[in-house]
């Protein structure tokens, strides 16, 4: 019909939400790179919207307390400030924030920052990372970026890897172990780009590198002999990890039981009401050690237990400070990389804000619903709909 087919964002509403065609005609006013519709659209759309879609008061009370992650990081416009301080204090309050490959308006990383940042520029990132030296990526649930302060919780997981190996890099061989750490050692820092000499192997499972080499790079990461000194888009700089900080010494692991304690410290800066499957999330091995240490938290009054309406058996808890804490400004817009904190746990997501999101990259295109990569939009405190983003 002569539409544009590129650089498109299809908006779909929250159940119970309806709009005037006339407030979904693009403006001549953009909110940003990505295309979204003008401010005079987004005032029309507050304008539009029910201040609370869909749910009884006790629910809505929870959200406004479980929005403590929301006012501290998304209810203001500008809370960390900018340039490289802000982005390490942005990831500090969050605990880290999620690398992903997929790139249709942003990678991931650059989206969650920009969302907090709104003067947020990639070298802001590689300025913390390379120059700063305030963040280093590691795996929490997924590879991320974590606080350089953080560092000593996940030394023994790099321990743990040293003794046992890593289950998705068995096949690595002491003598890529030695060629990698000779290499490094001798020029500094390395890609696999750097490597040209490789004898190409058969791939053991579907993300992994047909180089050696590559894989050796691996498994030096995760031991913590390596660490990732640099990222020119989805390509990592390795360097040894000693050399990249500057130690003298490294700094002491973290107790099994002070692992504990951060986690808990985590989720509850990050997401203000905790359940056992928000703390310890994608780890339920950890939850006995949790449940006991929020139990303790309770008697000593640090944490206070919390009823929400249709939790069930489901239990929540929050700092005494964190309950009947202001909710957002109901006039902020933000559209959301669908690997936000906010978002990535989909059972809480759902609970507190009655959104089900579709993560449908991997979907075949002919059952998808909304579309490849769509983007929750979040106004004020409750998620009104999800925009369906089409690559340029």
């Amino acid at each position: 019909d002569g539409s544009p087919t590129f650089n498109v964002v299809e908006v779909t509403l929250a159940a119970g939400v309806s709009l005037q065609r006339r407030v979904t005609e693009r403006t001549e006013i953009a909110t940003s790179a990505c295309g979204v519709c003008g401010s005079a659209t987004v005032d029309d759309l507050l304008a539009a919207l029910p201040t609370s879609p869909g749910d009884d008061g006790a629910r809505q009370a929870g959200e406004i307390a479980e929005a403590h992650e929301v006012e501290h990081s998304l209810r203001a416009p500008a809370p960390f400030g900018a340039g490289s301080d802000a982005t390490r204090a942005a990831i500090e309050h969050l605990g880290y924030v999620q690398i992903d490959t997929i790139n249709v308006i942003e990678r991931s990383h650059h989206h969650i920052l920009w969302s907090r940042i709104p003067a947020y520029r990639r070298e802001d990132l590689r300025q913390a990372q390379s120059v700063d030296k305030s963040v280093f990526e590691y795996w929490t649930h997924a590879l991320s970026y974590v606080p350089t302060r953080d560092l000593r919780f996940f030394l023994p997981a790099m321990r743990r890897h040293r003794r046992e190996g890593h289950r998705w890099l068995s096949t690595v061989t002491s003598a890529d172990m030695r060629k990698v750490m000779r290499l490094i050692r001798k020029g500094g820092g390395l890609t696999i780009r750097d490597i040209d000499d490789d004898v190409l192997v058969d791939k053991t499972h579907l993300w992994a590198s047909r180089k050696p080499s590559k894989r050796a790079l691996q498994l030096g990461f995760y031991t913590g002999v390596l660490t990732i000194s640099e990222r020119n888009g989805m390509l990592k700089t390795y360097e040894l990890m000693e050399r990249h900080f500057g130690w003298n010494k490294p700094p002491k692991p973290a107790s099994a039981a002070e692992f504990v304690s951060y986690r808990l410290d985590r989720a509850l800066r990050s997401q203000g009401i905790v359940s056992l499957d928000s703390v310890c999330y994608m780890d339920a091995p950890s939850k006995a050690a949790t449940r006991r240490l929020i139990e303790q938290k309770v008697r000593r009054n640090e944490l206070i237990p919390i009823a929400l309406d249709g939790a069930g058996k489901i239990e929540h808890w929050a700092r005494p400070d964190a309950v009947g804490a202001a909710g957002p400004d109901p006039g902020l817009v933000h559209i959301l990389s669908p690997f936000d904190p906010l978002i990535i746990q989909r059972k809480r997501t759902h609970f507190f804000f009655d959104y089900e999101h579709r993560f449908e990259a991997y979907v075949p295109k002919q059952k998808r619903v909304f579309g490849y990569f769509a983007l929750p939009v979040l106004v004020g405190d409750a998620i009104v709909a999800r925009s369906k983003s089409t690559r340029l």
